[in-house]
């Protein structure tokens, strides 16, 4: 029972950080104001720690 409950919290959070990936990866692309590498960077990052680098990417577009 204990394994399942593991499985489960490991699946959840894994769609949470697969689900926000995505919306930093579309929001990046949407971005006409970023130049290619910087696109690049930013979805790359977006892979890693998506939350993180949401809240830092949001902070940097409103400089």
């Amino acid at each position: 029972m204990n394994e399942l409950i593991i499985y489960a919290i490991v699946f959840v959070l894994l769609i949470g950080h697969c689900l926000l990936a995505g919306k930093m990866y579309r929001a990046v692309h949407q971005d006409a104001g970023l130049n290619f590498r910087e696109k690049n960077a930013w979805k790359l990052k977006s892979l890693i720690f998506p939350g993180f680098f949401w809240w830092q990417y949001q902070k940097q577009k409103q400089k």
